[in-house]
């Protein structure tokens, strides 16, 4: 039977549930802290780096670091002492977690520095009643779990070297070497502050100074609270779930480039115990025309901005090659491996790196590129030459390669098909290119994509609308639905109050929800396809068109609750994965994910307007939400590094 708390892999306790984590990072890269103290993923100097903690996909074996009351497990064995309460400080990414227990009160801060340099992990343990016996356990794997670290002493601070990888480890708690890990005992008393700093560096070079940790906790929570301290358009009761997920979207950004990744894990399942596990440490375009909204709406017209930029530098070259997603520079070799050493999530394998995916032909990606640029030329974010170039360019491809089959949004590794969204959004590449001109004065064939859109327009309403169902399928001549059809009215492609439009929500509603929530497909049929296992969870990104949806087409009311719903899945920090498990109860997929809180935010923002009418596509729905400025501007969170020094 499984231990309460942590899930049993092959050796004992391993990851806690996905909702037991929370996320603290430095807008490079992102560790997850676990409700038992423990720290089980952090890939290291990057987000797409090998992880040097990865029991979350794996055991204690793969590396982790908790710091804990002694009252909680030994390593491998037993029930975690989860903490009593946790919580955010404020509108910040400094995570607080506190423990009570007959002999006194602990707390623990976590935090990575926003930095110019490399990586460094804060922990401050304080002592609020009492006097309480601590625990620390460190496990350092470099490469995903598999290589173990030389460890020696120096100076009194612990270095581990493997290859090109070194941590060091800052405390005046003096460990020792117990099972190829380091491990502390220790008493913290009332009024006692316990500081650990674990800093990555190159080998080659020395191991960095310690730094103040307490200043560095301070400075860390002050940044982070001015970057958040913007004067939001008011969401009422929705302010503190929009604002905690802006915050998350600007944890998963990549600050040297301004890309935006997935999510901070890799292989997380769709499916408990299945082989949906696929790596988003990556920069996908199907996010780019709604993440572009959901900053500008908010206000944060430098970070929308940077993301613009990144995926003009991306996306360069011939459009025949457009890749779906890109490093978080923008890197286009993604190639995908397995790593057999690790068990996966509750026994999910394989646990995959890379993501092969990205070699897929997506005609979505055209359109979200197109639809992008054109968002933020309206939202007035200064346009180049090189833009409507490469819009130019795009145009030119999609005259023939609408045409062609393609490898669908959700990227079902299955034969290509003509896909009724893939063609909508072939669609809104051509509008969106067509209102540049007419609108921006741009030079361009005019009559020529006027007629384009117009084709694209009949074929998809003769093919992809099912005049029986009444509803718009996954593809030419299927009877399947596909919850990307959602995105009909939302991109303007027909008016919300076309019967075809009502006929499709009512379809999906009808027949691709449970419990209320949104599925992508029938993955169960998939399977006959891609030969996966397992059923996947509700698509929260879809749920929230849903309700999106369910809005335009005049049932507000029905969009309130659906969303309030929504918002309601999220853990106690405000987090949400890629989908939700109704029938487990959980929550499933990469965590946390862009996607989730992108769309939470937009339909937040949307739900919100009282202007919201028919006919309006998903940007023009944020049209009348002005463009906020913030008090502070630092798009990297800078600091005050020289006051960060501390002596040995």
């Amino acid at each position: 039977m499984a231990t309460p708390g942590r899930a049993l892999g092959h050796d004992g306790a391993v990851a806690l549930r996905i909702e037991d984590y929370g996320i603290i990072g430095d807008t490079t890269t992102a560790a997850l802290v676990g409700r038992d103290g423990s720290i089980d993923w952090l890939c290291l100097p990057r987000f797409d780096s090998a992880a040097c903690f990865a029991r979350l996909l794996g055991t204690e074996e793969h590396g982790y670091w908790r710091i804990a009351p002694k009252a909680g497990p030994t390593p491998g064995h037993g029930r975690p002492l989860l903490a009593s309460r946790r919580r955010y400080v404020g509108d910040s990414l400094v995570l607080e977690s506190e423990w009570d227990l007959p002999e006194g009160t602990v707390r623990i801060t976590d935090c990575m520095i926003v930095r110019d340099e490399l990586p460094q992990v804060v922990r401050l343990l304080e002592c609020t009643k009492g006097a309480v016996g601590m625990r620390m356990d460190l496990t350092i794997r470099f490469e995903y779990g598999s290589a173990v670290p030389w460890v020696r002493q120096i100076d009194g601070t612990l270095i581990a070297i493997a290859g090109p990888d070194g941590l060091a480890l800052w405390s005046p708690v003096q460990g020792h070497g117990e099972n190829m890990s380091t491990v502390a005992e220790f008493i913290v008393r009332e009024g006692q502050s316990v500081p650990f700093v674990l800093s990555y560096f190159h080998s080659t070079d020395k191991a960095p100074r310690p730094i103040d940790a307490a200043y560095a906790v301070k400075l860390t929570t002050r940044q982070w609270q001015e970057w958040a301290d913007m004067d939001l358009l008011s969401l009422g009761e929705w302010q503190e779930p929009v604002v905690r997920s802006l915050i998350t979207l600007k944890a998963l950004t990549y600050a040297p480039t301004g890309g935006i990744i997935a999510a901070a894990t890799t292989s997380l399942p769709e499916s408990l115990g299945g082989s949906r596990n696929w790596d988003y440490r990556y920069s996908w375009l199907r996010d780019a025309t709604l993440t572009l909204s959901s900053l500008m709406a908010a206000g944060y017209a430098e970070e929308a901005t940077a993301w613009r930029d990144w995926l003009l530098r991306a996306v360069a070259g011939e459009p025949s090659k457009l890749q779906i997603m890109y490093g978080p520079a923008g890197e286009r070799n993604l190639l995908e491996y397995e790593i057999p050493w690790l068990p996966g999530y509750e026994g999910s394998t394989p646990v995959r790196v890379g993501n092969a995916a990205a070699g897929q032909y997506q005609l979505d990606v055209y359109g979200e590129v197109i639809g992008a640029l054109h968002e933020a030329r309206r939202l007035g974010i200064p346009s180049s030459e090189p833009a409507w170039d490469l819009e130019r360019a795009i145009l030119d491809f999609l005259e023939s390669g609408w045409k062609e089959p393609d490898d669908g949004i959700w990227e079902v590794r299955g034969p290509r098909r003509h896909f009724t969204h893939s063609k909508v959004m072939a669609w809104t590449a051509v509008d969106r290119a067509v209102r540049d001109i007419e609108q921006y004065a741009l030079e361009g064939p005019l009559d020529r994509w006027r007629a384009l859109r117009d084709e694209i327009h009949s074929e998809v309403l003769e093919k992809g609308y099912d005049s029986e169902r009444k509803t718009f399928t996954q593809y030419y001549g299927s009877k399947e639905l596909d919850a990307s059809v959602l995105m009909v009215p939302l991109v303007g492609f027909l008016p919300p109050d076309d019967e075809r439009v009502v006929g499709t929500v009512e379809a999906v509603q009808r027949e691709l929800t449970q419990d209320g929530f949104v599925m992508r497909y029938d993955s169960t049929a998939s399977e006959k396809v891609d030969g996966l296992n397992g059923r996947e969870g509700a698509f929260l990104a879809c749920s929230f068109w849903l309700a999106d949806d369910l809005h335009l087409i005049g049932r507000h009311d029905e969009a309130v609750e659906l969303f309030e719903r929504l918002i309601s899945l999220r853990n106690d920090l405000g987090l949400l994965a890629e989908e939700y498990d109704p029938i487990a109860k959980r929550q499933v997929g990469n965590f946390p994910q862009a996607f989730s809180h992108v769309s939470l935010v937009n339909t937040a923002v949307g739900l919100s307007q009282e202007h919201l009418g028919t006919g309006m596509t998903h940007a023009e729905r944020l049209k009348g939400v002005p463009v906020r400025q913030r008090r502070t501007r630092h798009r990297h969170l800078g600091h005050d590094r020289h006051r960060l020094g501390l002596s040995r």
